[in-house]
């Protein structure tokens, strides 16, 4: 396969910054390593990224015909690393539209020519199921297949998932977490501070991710209010997270663009048992008291009927509505 070219690999990161729930500005050129991204997180967060990026091919021995590597070309050792952010390495397989992250700590120095480095490809194969998935390798190195959507959840985490992942415990604590496996705390209290925070980390954003994959899915990438889809669309709960009862579940949740997710999150709109989307009463008063109604009445008329899933099983459960409203105050 060949290299993809510089374009499109740029695009591909910004394409898993923005599915990861982000938004980013490549700040250097696309052509020359490494890639640099301002990011924007959507609670406001900066962060400074660098990537050093290659097309992941196969690695030409038919005795493994599951290695595949990246060619570090176009590179000087030692690698250059964001002295004010997170610097990673990466490769790109294009026809699964797929990442392997490799531990810049092991490749970040090296002799010269063009150094390679492997994954087993099935561990993107698994990644797209699970979101991440753990290639260990004879010298305990690790590396990691990484769904775009994880991209971020990679990103802030990779140091400690290739350093604690060469552990044989952590390991099975990391893939039982990627398949969304319950982990018990009497099984948490057996590692210290830092490996317990990395193994909640995946676990609670496996769950995330799993349960935006299913929601985004089940609406079919649309808008439940305005029906766009334009990647402008989250995964709202519909009973919030952190209210008794909530569920990561495709029936506590609705596919709505921000602006809508925002106003059911601050309680500005619910839905009802009906499946109509509608203003709360309360929020109208509070709102005009502060005279801060304005356009109202226009966003009053985007609501209504909602879009369902074709498959009625994931339409939004009618008690998690209801509680939801309860929750809200609403009725």
């Amino acid at each position: 396969m060949p290299p993809v070219q510089p374009v499109e690999l740029v695009q591909a990161i910004l394409d898993a910054i923005e599915e990861s729930g982000c938004s980013a500005v490549l700040m250097s050129s696309q052509r020359t390593h490494p890639r640099k991204f301002a990011i924007s997180a959507q609670d406001g967060t900066a962060l400074s990224l660098w990537v050093y990026a290659w097309t992941l091919t196969h690695g030409g021995r038919e005795s493994l015909p599951n290695e595949y590597r990246i060619q570090m070309t176009s590179v000087a050792s030692p690698l250059q690393l964001n002295p004010v952010g997170l610097t990673v390495l990466m490769g790109y397989e294009p026809n699964r539209m797929m990442i392997a992250g490799f531990d810049l700590s092991r490749h970040s120095v090296f002799t010269q020519g063009s150094p390679s480095v492997q994954i087993d490809i099935r561990a993107l194969d698994q990644a797209l199921q699970n979101g991440l998935a753990f290639d260990r390798k004879s010298n305990n190195e690790i590396a990691i297949g990484v769904r775009r959507d994880q991209f971020i959840t990679y990103v802030i985490n990779a140091e400690a998932l290739h350093k604690y992942g060469s552990n044989a415990t952590i390991l099975r604590m990391l893939n039982r977490a990627t398949e969304l496996q319950t982990i018990s705390e009497a099984e948490m209290s057996s590692m210290n501070a830092q490996r317990k925070r990395v193994v909640q980390t995946v676990s609670r954003m496996s769950r995330a991710a799993n349960f935006q994959k299913q929601v985004l899915q089940a609406y079919d990438y649309r808008c439940a209010v305005s029906k766009i889809q334009l990647r402008l669309v989250d995964a709202a709960h519909v009973l919030p997270v952190g209210a008794p009862g909530s569920i990561d579940d495709v029936r506590n949740g609705i596919a709505l663009a921000p602006t809508y997710h925002r106003a059911l999150d601050a309680g500005l709109i619910y839905l009802d048992t009906s499946f109509n989307m509608r203003i709360n009463p309360r929020k109208r008063i509070s709102l005009a008291t502060l005279k801060l109604d304005g356009g109202i009445r226009g966003f009053e008329v985007s609501l209504g009927k909602i879009l369902l899933p074709p498959d009625r099983r994931q339409w939004p459960d009618v008690s998690l509505i209801n509680k939801a409203n309860q929750y809200r105050l609403i009725g």
